[in-house]
């Protein structure tokens, strides 16, 4: 498409909760960028939801918009039902990764962004791509999810 920011995102856990990774695909025009994070131990939904704020916060211009693809339905359906702004005005009572969710809103009001869900393993190109990335990320992880690893687990999914 032209004019627009084409990202592909997908998060990888081993073991949910165990070594996490994410990957991502970002295509605009002849331009095309991936990048994954692997980390020593987090959740599946984690590396999903952190795989979209990376995404957001590796975009240096906000003036075009942006097509986000994910398989994530607890990602898509969080935003596209609008159930992530609810949640908080609660300020995440009772709601699992409130620190990535407030790092989302933060990034979010910035763009244009229209977010899909795309079925996972049935072809699709860049999805699989980010799944690859994100489950090379996962088995050879580098980073330490601070917040994951220091907080309270019923905090997470």
């Amino acid at each position: 498409m032209k004019n627009r920011v084409i990202i592909y995102t997908d998060g990888s856990c081993l073991n949910n909760p165990g070594p996490g990774g994410y990957g991502i695909v970002m295509l605009f025009g002849n331009l095309r960028k991936e990048q994954s994070k692997g980390f020593r131990k987090s959740t599946n939904n984690r590396m999903e939801l952190l795989a979209v704020v990376e995404a957001l916060r590796s975009l240096k211009r906000n003036d075009i918009p942006v097509i986000l693809h994910t398989d994530s339905s607890y990602v898509v359906n969080a935003i596209n039902n609008k159930w992530v702004f609810g949640w908080q005005k609660k300020g995440f009572k009772n709601k699992k990764n409130p620190d990535l969710w407030k790092l989302f809103l933060e990034l979010y009001p910035a763009f244009h962004i229209e977010f899909k869900w795309v079925k996972a393993h049935v072809g699709i190109k860049e999805n699989e791509r980010c799944d690859e990335l994100a489950k090379m990320a996962a088995e050879n992880p580098t980073e330490i999810d601070h917040v994951y690893e220091s907080s309270d687990p019923s905090l997470f999914d």
